[in-house]
């Protein structure tokens, strides 16, 4: 009995809950901000209630021009360090109660001392209280992606927003220019001031790096827009998988196995949970302190990223992935590369010939993430 009315309380919380719609580009100057302004000006004339809870034009004259006639909620002045700065006043819009809200800049990290760290949390309050949102964002800062993005602008991403927050979206909306018009853009002063054209030219704003950040928006929007069929269309017609991602204490490997065990479990839109199995060697008095800090942080990841972390001490990893593999019904598990460290501990107990039976006589894929 509790858990129906727990149900029919979630459903109702649900309905109650704001519509979100994301816009999404390859890269800073594709016309995000701009598309906004102009759909709040087609809604405004609908007699549409919407409002700016948050901009960013970066003083680009077209962009900038639309801000007329669009009421605009204030922002929150607060010092820090000395200066005078400016946030998105989330109280305000929530008091406010306006229809639509825009929030530009989802990956946004707030000042110290705000409520929540990040925009997308303010995002999430604003979306809990029944007021619908419309916010934008780059490729670059989707969390799964992190590494690719390294990869192809060689540029570690700070701000950064979890998988999970797109997945809320009700549309995501990709604003796709191609890298020749993009770059034109830029030389024509549209995206920065013309003195840093020539540096941002020589750095992200290269042909090869805007084709594959492209590529990487375009499968992001498709991917969700597959999510959406398999919700609403085909959903009971498949069997959902459940990933195991398994990790060691190994840093950058482990980072990279839930990174991509993320970008499966959401390609699937499926459970998908991180494994750590605590050997005797890598026990608390074992390990260093900065190996310690850094499964911490592993682990911190696969939780933000939306894992179920399950950490357990044993004397056999093998074993105990094919315990916890049935126990949560797992249908693919993934594991790093021969050479990486998890690996070598599996190859070197006579369990591994039974994980691998175990994996032939059910139905539970294995996969080897390089």
């Amino acid at each position: 009995m509790e858990h129906s009315a727990q149900y029919f309380l979630d459903l109702i919380k649900s309905s109650k809950r704001g519509k979100f719609k994301i816009y999404i580009g390859m890269s800073a100057g594709v016309g995000k901000t701009f598309r906004m302004l102009q759909e709040a000006h087609t809604l405004l004339r609908n007699n549409v209630n919407i409002k700016i809870a948050y901009i960013e034009t970066h003083n680009r004259a077209e962009t900038h021009a639309l801000l007329e006639g669009i009421p605009m909620i204030p922002r929150r002045k607060l010092f820090y360090k000395g200066k005078e700065l400016e946030e998105m006043d989330v109280q305000a819009v929530i008091n406010q109660r306006p229809e639509i809200a825009i929030v530009d800049e989802l990956a946004h990290t707030n000042i110290e001392g705000s409520k929540n760290e990040k925009r997308w949390q303010d995002v999430m309050d604003i979306l809990n209280a029944g007021i619908n949102v419309i916010s934008a964002v780059n490729i670059q800062h989707l969390e799964s992606l992190n590494d690719e993005v390294k990869q192809i602008t060689n540029v570690e991403v700070a701000e950064r927003v979890p998988d999970w927050v797109l997945q809320q979206a009700d549309e995501v909306v990709n604003i796709d220019l191609t890298a020749n018009e993009l770059i034109t853009r830029l030389k024509e002063g549209k995206i920065y001031d013309l003195r840093k054209v020539e540096t941002a030219l020589n750095n992200f704003f290269q042909p090869a790096k805007l084709l594959q950040l492209r590529e990487l928006a375009l499968k992001e929007v498709a991917h969700q827009v597959e999510r959406k069929v398999f919700n609403e269309v085909a959903s009971s017609k498949f069997t959902h998988e459940r990933f195991l991602a398994c990790i060691s204490s190994n840093a950058n490997t482990s980072k990279n196995i839930i990174r991509k065990t993320a970008r499966l479990a959401s390609h699937y839109d499926s459970k998908w949970f991180v494994l750590y199995v605590q050997t005797p060697s890598e026990s608390g008095d074992k390990i260093n302190l900065a190996t310690q800090r850094h499964l911490i942080n592993n682990l911190k990841l696969a939780t933000e990223l939306g894992a179920e972390v399950i950490r357990i001490p044993s004397d056999s990893v093998a074993k105990s992935i094919v315990e916890i593999a049935e126990k949560y019904e797992i249908t693919t598990i993934c594991i790093g590369k021969p050479h990486f460290s998890l690996f070598r501990i599996i190859l070197a107990t006579n369990l591994f010939n039974q994980l691998l039976k175990k994996l032939s006589s059910s139905d539970i894929d294995i996969v080897i993430l390089s």
